[in-house]
């Protein structure tokens, strides 16, 4: 047996100094129990967090992070079934490698299913993550230098379009658009003036929290006048366009459409590019083959592909069921007094909600908090009080696990009670809940 060298908690942190504190001692804390183990007690361990993950979070905690979803067990067992080491450089009927001839008709049938649930002419599949589905839109769109109009992380922007993120690693000029905060969105006059000053390339929209339908139809004719294009971020608002709840953005003048497909869609970890237009297709082709994709995991697509079998099956209905759920649990919430973030058309028209947790010391101060209470939720920012003030809450999982309007009530009550009281007692509660619903929803038999 072979024992693996691992760094000690000393080299850990010097060696990875630029992280947090906490990150520090975590990692430090992981290799110091693991510094003896040889081969066969790390393959051991590695198999009961494999375990335990599942036990967390299909038996103990209930997930309310919209960023994360359950995927349907014939597209998990996909990613197991010897398609993932197969190497697939270029396109269907001129592969670079042979014996690929099941590979390619999956990744064909994956587009189109892709394309005909959003509704869009072209399907790029061959991407890693939401980040790099967006990066891509970047390069398809600008060059570096060029100026876009991003909407700021008080209305829940992506760090994908800040300076932090792609668009800033791709040396794009980035503004911030003022927003207009009782519709939980960008101001259009903010927007159509500081367009005609800058000239921008690019104009995105789109968030990590989508409480209300964005103007993508108005975005569109600030963009026309100034000759930019219009990207919309889906990756957290795409189950709504999928399930046909919100108008498809596409259809509204969104040149680009981006997502993640692990989010509302309830797929695999990994990004879609959707356009209707010719060229930013070929383009976008292009930086995936041969640029930054060039080999792609086949299990991923085959998953991919049976997420959409689903949604054009289920899309509509489940989309229905998490709007639903969504809007009873905020009232449930606001019931018992808790603070839920309000727009002048309600709480929410989506599968997403948030919680000002300012009186908790911010949204992470809080999902820390609901933790030992088995509810898993984040942070995420609101207007006017900080970029991490709210507490973000979903609705894609506990749909698709059989939760419904009626189950609200007492699930507005756990999260009251670790909020508000000692939260290790309330965890036992939650798990009893939570186990009452263990057969999934909206997916293919």
């Amino acid at each position: 047996m072979s024992t693996i060298a691992t760094p000690t908690p000393t080299e850990t942190s010097t060696g990875r100094a630029w992280l947090a504190a906490d990150s520090q001692v975590r990692e430090a804390a992981i290799l110091d129990a693991l510094a003896e183990a040889d081969s066969d007690a790390l393959a051991a361990r590695i198999d009961t967090l494999i375990d335990r993950n599942r036990v967390i979070h299909e038996w103990e905690s209930i997930n309310l992070n919209p960023a994360s979803n359950v995927m349907n067990p014939r597209a998990e067992a996909a990613l197991g079934a010897g398609l993932s080491s197969r190497a697939s450089l270029g396109h269907a009927g001129g592969k670079y490698e042979m014996g690929l001839e099941a590979i390619e008709e999956i990744e064909v049938i994956a587009a189109d299913l892709a394309c005909r649930v959003f509704g869009a002419r072209y399907a790029e599949i061959r991407v890693g993550s939401g980040a790099l589905a967006n990066l891509y839109a970047f390069m398809a769109t600008c060059q570096p230098g060029d100026s876009i109009i991003v909407p700021p992380a008080s209305i829940g922007g992506h760090i994908t379009h800040r300076p932090g993120g792609a668009a800033g690693l791709y040396g794009l000029d980035i503004h911030e658009c003022p927003i207009d905060a009782e519709h939980f969105t960008v101001d259009l006059d903010a927007l159509s003036e500081l367009a005609e000053r800058i000239r921008p390339k690019l104009i995105t929209i789109g968030a990590s929290l989508n409480l209300m339908p964005h103007p993508v139809a108005e975005i569109r004719a600030i963009a026309d006048r100034v000759g930019a294009d219009v990207l919309f971020d889906a990756a957290h608002a795409c189950g709504m366009f999928a399930g046909g709840m919100w108008a498809n953005p596409l259809d509204e003048g969104a040149d680009l459409m981006t997502m993640s497909t692990y989010k509302s869609l309830g797929g695999p970890a990994g990004g879609l590019v959707l356009t209707n237009r010719a060229d930013l297709a070929e383009r976008i082709d292009a930086i995936a083959y041969p640029g930054l994709t060039a080999n792609f995991d086949a299990g991923k697509t085959a998953a991919l592909a049976i997420t959409m079998l689903d949604w054009l099956e289920h899309g509509h209905a489940y989309a229905l069921a998490m709007v639903a759920t969504a809007s009873a649990l905020a009232g449930s919430l606001a019931d018992l007094r808790l603070p839920v973030h309000s727009t002048v058309g309600g709480y929410t028209t989506s599968h997403q909600l948030a919680v000002d947790a300012t009186e908790w010391g911010g949204g992470h101060e809080a999902a820390l908090r609901l933790r030992p209470a088995n509810l898993l939720a984040c942070a995420i920012g609101l207007p006017g009080r900080g970029d991490m003030a709210g507490l973000r809450v979903g609705t894609p999982e506990i749909v698709r696990w059989g939760m419904t309007v009626d189950d609200m009530p007492e699930l507005a009550g756990l999260i009251a009670d670790g909020l508000r009281t000692d939260p290790s007692p309330v965890g036992l509660r939650t798990s009893a809940f939570r186990q009452r619903f263990t057969t999934l929803r909206y997916i293919r038999s």
